[in-house]
């Protein structure tokens, strides 16, 4: 029975591990621009009481270079200095706008409504959605926009690297690289417009206006808080490919700055994701089996002996297979060596955020994010 055990927790580590591997093979940073043509591209940029943050965003947009662009930006009802420091940028430079959210209609999210009406008053072929936390290096937007014309994609997206400093950033932020490339067949998903495949971040959305309204755009996914996964998915619903880029070294996000905005911003979505009814009980078992319960008997085996050789030899393969994916993506990524380390405390860490997120939808409970309370469905 032990012997059994061990082997189902080996395998469940062993196969994220080889996945991920897999996949950083193809998942790779855009290539230039070259010879290419770019679209000119609208980068459209949500701000609700983004004052500490929007200043430097707008900034890195501007420096942009090898493309066409403008800068949108959409107040959306700021109670701080977000519209005076937009309005001041956009008086020294004409590619900058800004725009005035209308009032937030009954049933949309709020980030959802700017997006489209972002998307309304978008002058250019390609929009690319950007939140105001996000910092984009000089070649982002040329390179995307060349991934997105040799892909022939009606949308792409990509993964910024996630800075880091406190002690539950540095533990569960990392996770979303193990969780998309050690589940998400990558080369599958460019095979198909499968929405089951569906991935994106939603710090970082660049979609063709023609497909984007074709789709219905952002009214399609009005009630949600995770558009990095749902409006995707809405593509490929469609028959829209959809693809996703390495833009670690092209785009930088501080998404939270504390531990409460750590817990409650990455369970404000959670039950769109892995914390779907469905999915959370399989997914749990999963990451238990392969990522924490190896670590947990050898430590308890270490202290009151008792394992047999094969346990040990299968045990000690399942603890590599866990670490693996962290140690190859502290330097792929640029993370934290302290989240690696502790990996399987993040495991536990994360499902319990997923697992609070359901029971507070289960209950009813609203979510508050940015001011705004949404009722919980």
């Amino acid at each position: 029975m032990l012997d059994a055990l061990t082997i189902a927790m080996m395998l469940c580590a062993l196969a994220p591990a080889v996945l991920f591997c897999v996949n950083l093979r193809v998942y790779r940073e855009p290539e230039e621009a070259g010879e290419l043509v770019l679209p000119a591209v609208s980068v459209l940029i949500p701000a609700r009481d983004e004052e500490l943050s929007i200043g430097a965003a707008v900034a890195s947009v501007l420096a942009s270079v090898g493309v066409e662009f403008e800068v949108v930006v959409m107040d959306d009802c700021s109670t701080d200095r977000t519209a005076a420091i937009v309005r001041a940028m956009a008086e020294q430079d004409a590619r900058v706008r800004l725009e005035q959210a209308p009032g937030l209609p009954q049933g949309w999210n709020g980030k959802q409504h700017a997006c489209w009406s972002l998307a309304q008053v978008a002058r250019h072929e390609v929009m690319c959605f950007v939140d105001a936390d996000v910092r984009l290096e000089p070649e982002a937007l040329a390179r995307m926009a060349a991934f997105q014309m040799r892909r022939d994609c009606g949308l792409v997206s990509g993964f910024p690297r996630q800075v880091t400093k406190t002690w539950l950033e540095w533990l569960l932020l990392p996770l979303i690289h193990f969780v998309l490339l050690g589940f998400l067949p990558v080369s599958r998903m460019r095979m198909s417009t499968d929405p089951a495949f569906a991935a994106g971040c939603g710090q970082f959305l660049m979609v063709r206006r023609e497909a984007y309204f074709a789709c219905g755009g952002h009214p399609k996914i009005k009630a949600t808080m995770h558009d990095g996964l749902l409006l995707p998915r809405l593509f490929r619903q469609c028959g829209y490919k959809t693809d996703l880029a390495d833009i670690t070294r092209l785009a930088t996000c501080r998404m939270y700055s504390n531990a409460r905005q750590v817990w409650f911003g990455l369970a404000k979505n959670a039950t769109e994701g892995i914390a779907d009814p469905v999915r959370i009980g399989p997914i749990s078992l999963v990451l238990v089996l392969g990522q924490v319960l190896p670590f947990v008997l050898a430590g308890w085996f270490a202290a009151v002996g008792g394992a047999s050789v094969a346990v040990w030899v299968y045990l000690s393969v399942g603890m590599a297979g866990a670490w693996l994916p962290r140690v190859l993506a502290v330097g792929r990524f640029r993370q934290s060596w302290r989240g690696a380390l502790l990996h399987p405390v993040g495991i536990v860490v994360l499902l319990a955020v997923q697992w609070y997120a359901l029971t507070r939808k289960l209950m009813g409970g609203a979510v508050s994010w940015k001011s705004r309370a949404y009722a919980g469905e």
